[in-house]
């Protein structure tokens, strides 16, 4: 790939498509890319599941071609609607044994917005219970028209376990791709998509890019919305340093000033000083990490807050976790994220947290160790996590704990009065006989009379035959102190009926 990487400026040079895998979770993405590229993927991500971008290119027969991989999981929908976005064509992986799933129907009509061309891959055909025609039968319900079927879209029928026509699958793309016709004009100024941003310890702020034209060189000026960036370094997919970049090829870039957004288009400038004025006019544009819009303004008296602060690798997960929180609906209860960034968990965040009794949850982070000293002596609790759907859980359970719980009454028995011995403005000292069921010292009571309710109140002290008692049952008769629960000018007497229950809290979902 390295005689790619060294063309000269010219016209209507011929680039590699850049061709996103869509699909289902579980239903075999990664496990394809992973065949195509020879390296493990999967088993590096927790709980299996990819959670970021990331753009990979391989060759067949001498073409490039560019894979850039979006996660299946639910909370991922808007990054894999961007990954539409910037690809030239699109591969459907759909599982042979299972079919088009929701997130199938999703991805179809992405890729049918976007309007770019679809190549059907048929996965785990080698699996009990696979059915081809069945798949081909529910694409067709959702305008997917596979070419054996009357359409247009070709079909390739894989195993990436078994490496079953893989390379069949990578030279239907190649076809595609030369039906597309697809070329750019490496003179033009340089302008391309950020794929992924972050911080790291070492590089500083570094950031994933997808070049769509022009070239872009080390010591070259870029803008990417209100962001620039000089570039001290670039690296290739397999982490090789190169000098310069070309269309569909993924670089990642490091020099920039602060992390540039995800999603946000970038070009190039011939000086600081354009790269500076290309920002300033993007300053209206979407700044970066404008996520959990509303959360901190929000001022709704009748609600119980959590006030989270959250410290991510990577702003895609980010937005991830932002978009599965939003499905979190509640008039009881919300969340507050007071602050968001990313980076390692550090003593400003457990500054802040002790301030506003805000959670600390970090996801694929660090914890700084000065962090954890002050989150111990402060009594700040932290928690990390490598899996979104562990985290989004977490905070469902902490929001969950701040709902007022259920109140439940249990029924316990009835009392009816044969005596009064004393009265005073709260208390009474009374005799009965348990009637039904049982009364307990602590036992909560509702005093009717003819069958209306009159007071209410609780049973302090409990005899039974002049000694001190827990309960007293049924046809058994008690002595009884009554305290009332407000002031009242009823007292009880006589042929009233005490009704005891106990109340039980139950906690509830969202």
């Amino acid at each position: 790939m390295k005689e790619d990487n060294t063309k000269k400026s010219g016209e209507n040079e011929y680039r590699p498509p850049i061709v996103v895998v869509l699909g289902h979770v579980d239903h075999g993405k990664t496990s394809l890319l992973d065949v195509i590229r020879k390296t493990s993927v999967a088993e590096k991500e927790s709980g299996g599941i990819t959670q970021h971008i990331g753009a990979y290119q391989t060759k067949i027969k001498d073409k490039l071609i560019t894979f850039l991989d979006t996660p299946g999981h639910e909370a991922f929908t808007a990054i894999r609607s961007r990954g539409v976005k910037v690809a030239d064509i699109a591969i459907l992986v759909v599982a042979a044994d299972e079919g088009v799933k929701p997130q199938t129907k999703e991805a179809i009509k992405i890729i049918q917005e976007e309007e770019i061309p679809v190549i059907v891959a048929i996965n785990k055909i080698d699996k009990e219970g696979a059915s081809s025609q069945k798949v081909k039968q529910e694409l067709a319900a959702e305008n997917i028209l596979v070419e054996d079927w009357g359409g247009q879209v070709p079909v390739v029928e894989i195993s990436a376990k078994k490496n079953q026509n893989i390379e069949a699958l990578l030279e239907m793309i190649v076809l595609v791709a030369e039906l597309e016709d697809l070329k750019e004009d490496l003179s033009l100024p340089a302008q391309g998509v950020i794929i992924e941003s972050n911080m790291d310890k070492r590089k500083g702020h570094v950031a994933t890019v997808l070049i769509h034209k022009g070239i872009i060189r080390v010591g070259d000026w870029i803008v990417a919305g209100t962001v620039i960036g000089r570039i001290k370094s670039m690296e290739d997919f397999l982490g090789n340093l190169v000098t310069e970049a070309i269309p569909s090829q993924p670089v990642q870039v490091v020099g920039w000033t602060s992390a540039p957004a995800i999603g946000k288009e970038f070009n190039s400038a011939l000086s600081k000083d354009e790269a500076e004025t290309k920002a300033g006019n993007n300053i209206d544009s979407t700044p970066l990490f404008e996520f959990f819009k509303g959360t901190v303004e929000t001022n709704d008296e009748n609600k119980k807050f959590l006030n989270i602060i959250l410290k991510s690798d990577v702003s895609s997960s980010l937005e991830a976790i932002e978009k599965s929180l939003q499905a979190i609906k509640s008039d009881e209860v919300g969340y507050r994220v007071l602050h968001y960034d990313i980076g390692n968990i550090s003593e400003s965040d457990i500054k802040t947290a002790v301030g506003s009794k805000a959670k600390v949850i970090g996801f694929r982070v660090d914890i700084d160790s000065s962090a954890k000293k002050m989150a111990e002596k402060e009594g700040v609790e932290i928690n990390n996590f490598d899996v979104i759907y562990e985290l989004i859980e977490y905070i469902r359970k902490e929001m969950e704990n701040l709902l007022e719980p259920e109140t439940r009454r249990n029924f316990l028995g009835k009392v009816k009065i044969l005596a009064v011995f004393k009265t005073d403005s709260r208390s009474q000292i009374i005799g009965g006989k348990v009637t039904s069921g049982k009364i307990m010292r602590g036992a909560l009571v509702e005093v009717t009379r003819n069958n209306a309710k009159l007071i209410s109140g609780k049973i302090t002290q409990l005899q039974h035959n002049k000694a001190d008692s827990t309960e007293v049952k049924e046809d058994l008769e008690c002595g009884m102190k009554f305290e009332k629960s407000i002031p009242s000018e009823w007292d009880i007497k006589e042929g009233d009926v005490l009704e005891a229950y106990e109340e039980e809290k139950i906690a509830r979902n969202l």
